[in-house]
């Protein structure tokens, strides 16, 4: 439907932080599909996975028990803080799943005008109507009748004017621990603490919503741990099924309360090959040092980044993110870079507020990065010598 500016390009295949199309050219994938491929491309063990699954039960409904569904809610479970595990297959879904999770336990605890959520300017949660009312951006709001009532939006990082906008409509507080589609801005761990604080005084419901950041991306399970807090509701997609459509909400058994059967519902989530996939997923980035490889690994990216930045100045005014997740805030429209890295063979993603995205697969290896600034360098070198061609003629 001409939704997408695609870049023309077709990948017949990948391994690792590879792809390569059809023509055998090989393209260093910093992207992961949008923070997606968490193990990269054609894993071995999601392959297996997902190939054993396949040639056993594809789809039963959720009319019924689904084992895989329950072997990875149980493990869910155990390594968070969650109590309960709601399957769906985005993103999108799963924050819906979280904003009515938030609402609904309000009302079954007799305060049903609780419905109110407060929720930060440059966020994303998704492309539903009430995911995009959420995030309150006018730019994707027009066109598409009345906005969805309900969401207070106020600044990013700013814990008083959350304070100002809780009243006694407020059911929950609802934001990205790091905005990534925003900008990559990071809350700090204070932020993330005074929140926590803030709705426990209040009685209202703190709803991460942990889509891009989760799954090991920050180079923790979930970006919440750097504070030492944990939330009431999160919202988890892209990583957890490490390519195949997976989401989920996961809340504590307060929180939950309110989805009783029938309240809420996914034909395919939590089907079992989604689920077989996410359990390989979560069991490969909990095995012992994987976590702790992936900070190192985010060190190694952020020095080369540093000296990214001292070497084009002209063109990089910023580095920031967490774990595996960064930007480099750009002096130019982030399209020019991601555009240039193209030529160059490497695969960036914009975001907004001016910054290009970086997210290699949480496997990339030591020399992959190096390759990745080398590549990235020439990408800028490039920009850099056309804008002093047009500054000259």
């Amino acid at each position: 439907m001409g939704t997408y500016a695609r870049q023309n390009i077709v990948f017949a295949r990948g391994e690792g932080a590879w792809l390569e199309t059809s023509c055998g050219e090989r393209y260093l994938d910093f992207g992961s599909g949008v923070a997606v491929n968490a193990l990269g491309h054609a894993h071995p063990r999601l392959v297996a996975a997902l190939t054993a699954q396949a040639g056993q039960l594809w789809h039963t409904s959720n009319l019924y028990r689904v084992a895989g569904q329950e072997k990875l809610a149980e493990r869910l479970v155990e390594v968070t803080f969650a109590d309960k595990v709601f399957f769906c297959n985005s993103g999108a879904e799963a924050c819906e799943g979280a904003i009515k999770a938030a609402r609904r336990y309000h009302f079954v605890s007799g305060n049903p005008e609780r419905w109110r959520i407060v929720t930060c300017t440059g966020a994303f949660h998704g492309r539903t109507l009430t995911t995009l009312a959420a995030a309150g951006n006018a730019k994707y709001l027009e066109g598409f009748g009345p906005e969805a009532p309900g969401f207070d939006h106020v600044p990013f990082g700013d814990l008083e004017a959350i304070r100002a906008a809780v009243g006694p409509e407020t059911a929950a507080v609802m934001l990205e621990p790091v905005q990534g589609e925003g900008g990559v801005h990071v809350g700090s761990a204070d932020y993330l603490r005074g929140l926590r604080a803030l709705c426990d005084e209040a009685g209202i419901l703190l709803v991460l919503d942990e889509v891009q950041t989760g799954v090991g991306r920050s180079g923790k399970l979930f970006s919440h741990e750097w504070a030492g807090i944990t939330p009431d509701i999160m919202a988890i997609a892209k990583g957890i099924g490490g390519g195949f459509p997976l989401g989920a909400v996961l809340a504590t058994e307060r929180a939950a309360t309110g989805l009783t059967p029938g309240m809420h519902g996914s034909t395919f989530g939590g089907n079992p090959l989604a689920t077989a996939v996410g359990y390989e997923v979560l069991d490969a980035v909990l095995e012992p040092g994987f976590l702790d490889e992936v900070q190192r690994k985010t060190l190694r990216l952020r020095q080369g980044l540093a000296q990214i930045q001292d070497q084009f100045p002209d063109l990089v005014s910023e580095v920031r993110g967490q774990g595996l997740l960064v930007g480099i805030k750009v002096k130019v429209a982030p399209a020019e870079v991601v555009a240039s890295a193209l030529s160059e063979k490497l695969l960036l993603v914009g975001a907004g507020d001016n910054v290009v995205r970086i997210l290699p697969p949480l496997v990339v290896a030591d020399d992959e990065i190096a390759e990745g600034i080398g590549r990235l360098a020439r990408a800028l070198t490039r920009l850099s010598q056309s804008d002093v061609s047009k500054s000259q003629s």
